[in-house]
């Protein structure tokens, strides 16, 4: 299980993603399976402007809240949008692309976490 204060900035993160109407949250525990992070965060968005307003809010939220963002790829296109935080790293897609990249198969042996229930 994720420690206190990863659960915060998780429970922040997903938080922001649902005010703008994110879809499909998937939180996965790659930290069980590798060293890239503890968790990935994945979403979609419909559009561009969708997807940039979900990481927009995430990087307000996270800001007031003083967790730095380490990286920030993608933004300009909006395809996939990635905002690294370190232990957690957020994957934004709009639909197409995550189809096709398919994380949540390509990391499928991690355990996943319920975003409705275990960050509300």
């Amino acid at each position: 299980m994720l420690t206190e204060m990863l659960q915060g900035l998780v429970r922040l993160i997903v938080e922001a993603a649902e005010e703008k109407k994110a879809a499909d949250i998937v939180i996965i525990e790659v930290g069980k399976v590798s060293l890239i992070a503890d968790c990935f965060i994945i979403a979609e968005g419909a559009s561009k402007t969708q997807v940039q307003a979900i990481a927009d809010a995430i990087m307000g939220k996270t800001k007031t809240a003083d967790y730095p963002l380490l990286h920030k790829e993608g933004y300009d296109e909006a395809l996939w949008i990635l905002l690294d935080y370190g232990a957690v790293v957020v994957h934004l897609f709009q639909p197409e692309q995550r189809r096709f990249y398919n994380l949540e198969r390509l990391w499928g042996h991690a355990p996943v976490i319920d975003a409705g229930s275990s960050y509300q």
